[in-house]
């Protein structure tokens, strides 16, 4: 009988031998050419004899495990088959759905079932398989698991059938998966869950519960306000923001809806059938035509290329708008036709769903004529994403692998985590403050209302005589319900509309960002983006910035300069003092002869840069059309996502080898003799930022292997076995401090058996579904070893434009700058010289791999610690900036091993004294460079100064994807969109074009932002402490009796309407000083640091001015109706009256005391300004002159006109105004002559200027002038 071909075919040759199979539960047994499984002893299963019967195995082993609901039995034929449930449960982890076995038949089946519990104690048994075939096979069979060494069982993967079609006889059993559909979902709500999920949503949020609570003690039990003064502004609240994300989840739907019902073409019987793109399911054969976006993520077949290759875009998903190459599968590229399509015999297995647009593990079963399949890995280069468009390709034969909510695109809809913005931390401990007090003053006044009531005679006045059920209640439930009253009447100390006016103004403020034409890059046609407005006002908070060297501080635009090889240098042309010699021949040396015979190492070394990359060769012709001829004369334009491949095989170009192309799997170049050479491409050994080289082995037409390795000179030279190494060492750190970047190249043959064990290693990492990056990384770790050195490359990265401004800039601003990098230390040093971040005064300190070697890491810290502290102190923020003469400079250098080194747990516990010890000499010096870092090293570093004892706002700048994590680290995260892909845009909270617009980023935005933040946060806070301290007065005068001093209109409008639009005015567009101030003095920055103006002692201020002016408006109202003040008619003034004087004064006081904090007046504020206060008035006047039918009493009919007919009102309204804004105006002019800030000091400077520029006729500023304007393309 044929065996049952196992579900995971190990496509290692020395697996399929045809060896009798061993089995045994041993795991890391090594296959040695002879198959092995998993098996579990008798005894795991009660099982005593191996020879039991079919019915007590039946027994013993189906019933037991049917009962779990794992796994069910089909009874068919005579044939019991069970079948593994696709989620598993209890203590035993199955992989998903399969046929098992069945329990009659002489034919052997294997099982795909695992049970980890069963492997994990079962006894080891090895059987040959003539005795499976025989007694033991009844009970062997069901337990015996198909792996070979080191093979994993996935119980993370799926498993889809292409075109839903059932694997040939022989293969593995079809079992129908439940996947969903492809319809895409990005909305929140539907019609009928909007309103209980919206207010669920709202109510999580503290404020909004607070008022919600005091709402509903409003409604249950008698206080002195009405439930609507809670209740409108919540409603208010509530609704606004319902109705925004309503709209928004609107929009959602309608564009969900556009999606799902756009027109898809898939192979269906052979034929091309077109049906919505909603009704796509998983393993469905898709045709996308030529700009069409793709519907679903798509394996790719086929296309009308006859390379099987085709062209996307993915701007929707990454924002890159160059083109990328896909590859199609090896065993079906030649599948051209609807019916070659649908007769395909195939299986994919890949890994379940995830978001990184960037990584896709599987491989692909095809099953031929043959019994055995062929197996090929897949790769992100062969999976096309939902979103992305098929370009410069007629078309292409997909099957559809993650649909709907699993597609790629889909996954990225969810949020980063969100970070929260030191003002924000901030605010909310405000928040605390602000109830406790709110609870102190509702329990000072329970306490004083029963002391105050203990007399016999103040307990029932005439007019508040209790019923004899409230004499009746417990005294607890009266003080209770009394303590409550008193928190609603007080409870407008907490600002309820603080929230929507700060979420508002990061919103609204965040287009200012955008909107800044000076930030706006020509050459690459791109802007800045804002990806989250939480943290605008971090951006002014920033005291570490954190910065990759390559493409942020640099171009990234490589330019080869020179070449060295055997130890001998080569230059594309004659180089005289820096300049090009005219007439210069392509290849010129500029040292000793080599000798003979270097010309065979000179050639390679040249074949070697052109064969050892990942370059495509840019095709302008028609679509699917012919290239132009090779000998066309036409020169190369060459793709890559590193621009120092690019570099390199155009320097090498110039040296007289050129590489045209790679067509049908072969490398094509052109020699010095224009003889054309092709290699054929057998492996890549792509290139990763933790080996730091890549790898390709090609065959030439001779029949020669060769394997070509480059990569970073401490990457290389280990593996080197021959070469002249101390020449070419010498050379490249000549290179490195001249600041170019250096790569090294070698190579080795391989003989045809060495091939085979290389290809049958790679191969099988590249198809394991789990690990399958760390076996690749062992694979090439075996593979890239006993190397030939042939020589070094130079590359010259240029620095930006005005990278050194902004970093020199940044450190006036009392910002330290650290430089994260991979380069080796020589070139990055060399590259801080010239961006200024190191100066020639400064004294490197070197913690480096090389120094450790030397001396023991604990004698190196204390020993550049000992000579950092020698001067005083450490190095604060504002010395920092302006180092004296005789103040020593000081910067470190460290690089990737010595901080593995200090972060490295020991067993005595001295890792954190390392660290702290490591830190402390960081606080002293001005600037720090990090070399040799590994992508994760760098979001160390970030997260060891971030975690440290000061807790400073940490920063981090990149463009590559290299650098995400370290942007996701830090406080706050700003991508450069740059030349090597958008990861590191898209994972920002921020994105600049360059990195010299983080100058104005961080000094003028920032600046700006946090001021602002900043005094929207206090004023609200200071307004409403002088709206309700005058009620905690009031209940001194009225007995405690809970008696509002303000009409039910006035609580409720006063937050929401009086006072609300001029402060999101002033915090949208104040400007202290001028954006050029801001820009020119650097130092201005430092006023800010530290969270400045959210301090305790600010916040006391502020709190404290609040309760002054709370004092003025009540008492200085109070002295004037002692004398019982009689209007014209004759009445006297009431309580009503009384509290309108007091709301009138408190109205206008916090409106023009917000008017004397506004340095930058525009129309705009005074239209708002001077528009509240009038609004003010205009209300108050009809809410009092019209009787309000829906009113049940009229108590404030008459009162304000009352007022303002009162000549005594009028003057005690403005003395009052007067006096409470006196101190504010004392303590600014009192400051600003004896301790002026250095912003304070600007703003005089500014004046005087201004004062003596200023001449009759000028005009005023334009409206256009004064608001930030969107830029136009």
């Amino acid at each position: 009988m044929r065996q049952r071909k196992q579900p995971f075919p190990d496509p290692r040759p020395q697996c399929g031998e045809r060896e009798a199979p061993v089995y045994s539960t041993d795991r890391e047994h090594e296959c040695t050419g002879a198959r092995r499984f998993l098996l579990c002893s008798p005894r795991e299963v009660g099982v005593n004899s191996a020879r039991e019967s079919r019915e007590s195995l039946e027994s013993q082993w189906w019933a037991p495990w049917e009962q779990t609901g794992l796994l069910a039995v089909d009874r068919r034929g005579g044939a019991d088959v069970g079948r593994a449930r696709p989620e598993p449960r209890g203590d035993l982890s199955l992989t998903e759905s399969r046929e098992l076995w069945p329990l009659q038949g002489p034919e052997t089946r294997w099982s795909s079932l695992v049970a980890s519990e069963a492997l994990a104690t079962g006894a080891s048994t090895e059987v040959r398989q003539p005795a499976l075939q025989g007694e033991l096979s009844p009970l062997l069979t069901p337990l015996c698991f198909p792996q070979c060494a080191g093979e994993e069982n996935w119980v993370d993967s799926r498993t889809i059938y292409v075109g839903h079609r059932e694997p040939p006889p022989g293969a593995e059993a079809y079992i129908l998966q439940r996947h969903p559909d492809n319809r895409i979902v990005s909305s929140k709500y539907t019609f009928w869950n909007f309103i209980p999920k919206n207010l669920f949503e709202q109510f999580r949020r503290i404020a909004n519960f607070y008022f919600l609570i005091i709402f509903l003690v409003q409604l249950i039990i008698d206080t002195p306000t009405s439930p609507v003064t809670s209740g409108l502004p919540l409603f208010f609240v509530i609704t606004v923001t319902a109705i925004k994300q309503g709209y928004e989840d609107w929009l959602r739907h309608k564009a969900d809806n556009a999606m799902n019902q756009c027109p898809v073409h898939f192979i269906q019987h052979g034929k091309l059938v077109r049906k919505q793109s909603r009704r796509l399911r998983v393993g469905d054969i898709v045709m996308v035509k030529e700009d069409e976006t793709f519907p679903c993520d798509l394996i790719f077949l086929s296309s009308s290329r006859a390379d099987g290759t085709c062209h996307v875009t993915t701007a929707s998903l990454d924002g890159e708008s160059s083109h990328k190459t896909h590859y199609a599968v090896q065993d079906t590229k030649g599948f051209h036709t609807e019916e070659d399509i649908d007769g395909l015999h195939a299986t994919i297995e890949c890994e379940q769903p995830q978001p990184d647009l960037y990584k896709f593990v599987g491989r692909i079963n095809v099953y031929n004529d043959r019994n055995d399949p062929v197996v090929r890995p897949l790769g992100s280069e062969n999976l096309l994403l939902r979103g992305a468009t098929l370009k410069n390709t007629e078309k292409i034969f997909g099957v559809a692998v993650y649909t709907g909510m699993e597609t790629k695109m889909a996954l990225n809809y969810q949020s980063k985590s969100q970070k929260r913005s030191a003002v924000e931390k901030s605010m909310n401990v405000f928040l605390i403050v602000y109830l406790c007090i709110l609870v102190s003053k509702a329990l000072i006044n329970t306490v004083l209302k029963y002391v105050w009531q203990s007399e016999p005679f103040r307990d029932e006045p005439w007019y508040n005589q209790k019923t004899e059920s409230e004499r009746q209640r417990n005294l607890f439930l009266r003080a209770f319900t009394d303590f409550l009253a008193f928190m609603v009447l007080f409870n407008y100390i907490i600002p309820v509309s603080m929230y929507v006016t700060v979420e508002m103004q990061k919103f609204l403020g965040s287009y200012f960002i955008t909107w800044d034409e000076e930030m706006f890059d020509e050459d690459s046609g791109e802007g800045p983006l804002v990806n989250t407005s939480d943290l605008n006002e971090e951006l002014g908070q920033v005291e570490y910035v954190f910065t990759d060297k390559t493409g942020t501080l640099t171009e990234n635009n490589m330019e080869f300069k020179e070449c060295c090889i055997e130890g001998h240098v080569y230059v594309p042309h004659a180089v005289c003092n820096g300049q090009v010699l005219p007439g210069a021949s392509g290849i010129d040396m500029i040292d000793s002869s080599p000798g003979a015979g270097a010309r065979e190492r000179e050639e390679l070394f040249f074949r070697a840069l052109c064969l050892c990359h990942t370059i495509q060769v840019k095709d302008d012709d028609d679509v699917d059309g012919p290239r132009k001829s090779p000998d066309s004369g036409k020169s190369c334009v060459y793709i890559s996502s590193s621009p120092d491949e690019v570099a390199l095989v155009e320097g090498v170009q110039r040296l007289g080898f050129t590489y045209l192309r790679l067509k049908d799997n072969y490398m094509e170049i052109v020699n010095r003799e224009n003889d054309v050479e092709r290699f054929e491409l057998l492996e890549i050994l792509s290139f990763d930022s933790v080996r730091r080289r890549m790898s390709v082995i090609v065959k030439s037409a001779t029949g020669e292997i060769y394997l070509f390795c480059k990569g970073a000179d401490s990457s290389i030279f280990p593996r080197v076995i021959e070469g002249k190494v101390d020449q070419i060492r010498a050379r490249v750190e000549r290179n490195a401090v001249e600041g170019l970047r250096t790569l090294c190249v070698a190579y080795k043959r391989l003989v045809p058996e060495e091939y085979e064990s290389v290809c049958a290693l790679l191969q099988a990492a590249k198809v394991a579904l789990q690990d399958r990056e760390r076996k690749l990384a062992e694979a090439y770790e075996h593979i890239e070893k006993d190397l030939i050195l042939l020589g070094a490359t130079a590359v010259e990265d240029r620095l930006q434009e005005k990278a050194a401004d902004t970093i020199e800039a940044l450190q006036k601003a009392g910002i330290k700058v650290w430089v994260l990098t991979g380069d080796k230390m020589e070139t990055a040093a060399a590259t801080c010289y010239a961006c200024r971040l190191f100066r020639r005064s400064t004294q490197l300190l070197e913690l480096t791999t090389k120094r450790i070697e030397e001396q023991s890491l604990h004698d190196v810290l204390f020993e550049l610690s000992k000579t950092v502290l020698r001067h005083s102190g450490s190095l604060t923020r504002d010395s920092f900036s302006g180092l004296s003469a005789d103040m020593q400079d000081y910067g470190l250098i460290i690089d990737g091993a010595a901080l593995s080194l200090i972060m490295k747990p020991r067993e005595d516990g001295s890792c954190g004294n390392y660290r702290e010890l490591f830190l402390e000499i960081c606080r002293n010096c001005s600037a720090v460079l990090c070399c040799r870092m590994a992508p994760l090293q760098k979001a160390q570093i970030v997260k060891l100064i971030k975690l440290s004892k000061e807790h400073p706002i940490t920063l981090a700048i990149g463009d590559g994807a290299n650098d995400v994590s370290m942007i996701l680290e830090a406080h706050v995260g700003i991508g450069v969109i740059g030349k090597e892909g958008r990861q590191a845009a898209r994972n920002s909270d921020y994105a600049v074009p360059k990195f010299k617009h983080l100058k104005k980023m961080l000094l003028v935005h920032g600046h700006l932002y946090y001021i602002r933040i900043s005094e929207l946060v206090q004023y609200f806070f200071y307004k409403n402490v002088c709206f309700i301290f005058p009620q905690f007065l009031y209940q001194f005068f009225c007995g405690f009796s809970q008696q509002t001093l303000y009409d039910t209109a006035y609580l409720t409008l006063y937050n929401i309407s009086f006072t609300s639009l001029p402060i999101l005015l002033y915090s949208l567009m104040e400007q202290h000083v001028s954006i050029d101030t801001l820009r020119r003095d650097p130092s201005l920055y430092r006023d800010i640091a530290k969270n400045a103006l959210l301090r305790w002692r600010v916040f006391v201020y502020w709190t404290f001015l609040g309760v002054f002016d709370a004092l003025v408006f009540f008492f200085g109202a109070y002295f004037m109706f002692e004398n019982t003040t009689v209007t014209s008619n004759g009445q006297i003034f009431g309580n009503w009256t009384f509290g309108t004087l007091v709301f009138t004064v408190m109205v206008f006081t916090v409106t023009l005391k917000l008017a004397l904090d506004t340095h930058y007046w525009t129309w705009i504020n005074h239209f708002v300004i001077w528009g509240s206060l009038l609004f003010y008035v205009v209300f108050s006047l009809l809410w009092g002159g019209i009787i309000w039918p829906f009113l049940s009493y009229q108590r404030m009919y008459y009162v304000f006109i009352q007022l303002l007919s009162s000549g005594p009102a009028w003057l005690v309204i403005v003395l009052l105004i007067t006096v409470s804004l006196l101190p504010d105006v004392l303590k600014k002019v009192v400051c600003r002559q004896l301790w002026p800030s250095a912003t304070e000091r600007v703003q005089q400077s500014a004046k005087l200027k201004a004062s003596v520029a200023a001449a009759p006729g000028t005009d005023a500023p334009l409206v256009k002038d004064l608001l930030p304007r969107p830029r136009h393309h």
